[in-house]
């Protein structure tokens, strides 16, 4: 495991963001979602392409808070420019995602 400075760990911007929109993505390669999460009036709604697909279904994913990359460069995935990366561990079962254990304002920080 590589070693970071905290002034590396900064310029993560990781924010909350609530999943409005969800819906399945056949363009992609590896079964995928397409989302859009609002991460509040600064940085607003970002699209994204999550690989989530083992353990959750678009109906569930709408209203619930995630955490998220909002920092990154855009990504062209298939069709799609992604636009924000949600974090999520990876288990045997599937990707779990990493979201808030209490509601929290879109786009607060992660610091």
């Amino acid at each position: 495991m590589e070693t970071i400075s905290w002034n590396d760990f900064e310029k993560v911007e990781l924010r909350v963001g609530t999943i409005v929109k969800a819906e399945s993505f056949p363009e992609a390669r590896v079964p995928a979602f397409k989302l859009l999460v609002d991460f509040g009036e600064d940085i607003g709604t970002r699209k994204s392409s999550a690989q989530i697909t083992d353990l959750y279904n678009p109906d569930e994913l709408v209203g619930k808070q995630i955490v998220g990359v909002v920092n990154f460069p855009p990504k062209q995935i298939g069709p799609m420019r992604s636009e924000c990366l949600v974090t999520g561990f990876f288990s045997p079962e599937g990707v779990v995602l990493a979201i808030p254990d209490k509601p929290c304002p879109n786009g607060l920080k992660l610091g």
